[in-house]
């Protein structure tokens, strides 16, 4: 049965936000083809019409996860509202959180298309913190790739260890709020 090209695009659309939001919740590898496909109400067999291959969705996802990313960073009034934003507990218990943190691990194990559409993600993500740095600051660039890694990094360790020891994972964020506000001050 042919479908309308609206209705190929709607169910395009729903794969699309379906492995983005297995693959940010499970990683890429722990999430099949088929489970995609159910999860946005689909069958199995129309997902070759709308990707080549798991490794293409992948790297649609990482665009789509990080366009949404660089927009929520985009959105805050300032830096440091986009700081207590990410390193809030509210962020560290979602089930899919920001793509560095979801995806960053798996992307070293997948092929290059993925890879660089995830680095291309980063280049992004780190120019729209950067926007918010005064233009005048010769460091600004490298305070906004500090900044990231610092983000990210510690929203890895809060998460690991939320679980079993709540106190420290709130004790990293926390220290993690005031050591960016420290890193933007210069």
């Amino acid at each position: 049965m042919r479908v309308s090209k609206q209705k190929a695009a709607e169910h395009r659309d729903a794969i699309l936000l379906a492995a983005s939001r297995l693959f940010r919740a499970r990683g890429f590898d722990k999430v099949g083809v088929a489970e995609v496909t159910q999860a946005a109400g689909l069958t199995h067999g129309g997902f070759y019409g709308h990707f080549a291959s798991k490794e293409a969705l992948a790297a649609e996802v990482c665009d789509l996860s990080f366009g949404n990313a660089v927009r929520r960073v985009q959105a805050s009034a300032s830096l440091e509202d986009y700081i207590d934003y990410y390193a809030s507990t509210e962020h560290r218990d979602r089930e899919g959180p920001c793509p560095m943190v979801a995806l960053g691990g798996d992307v070293s194990r997948l092929s290059g298309p993925v890879r660089a559409h995830f680095s291309a993600g980063v280049a992004r993500y780190v120019a729209a913190i950067r926007a918010h740095m005064p233009t005048d600051d010769p460091l600004a660039e490298g305070r906004a790739s500090a900044l990231v890694s610092l983000l990210v990094g510690s929203m890895n360790l809060a998460r690991a260890v939320a679980a079993t020891d709540p106190a420290l994972s709130e004790n990293i964020l926390a220290g993690v709020r005031q050591q960016a506000r420290a890193l933007l001050r210069g």
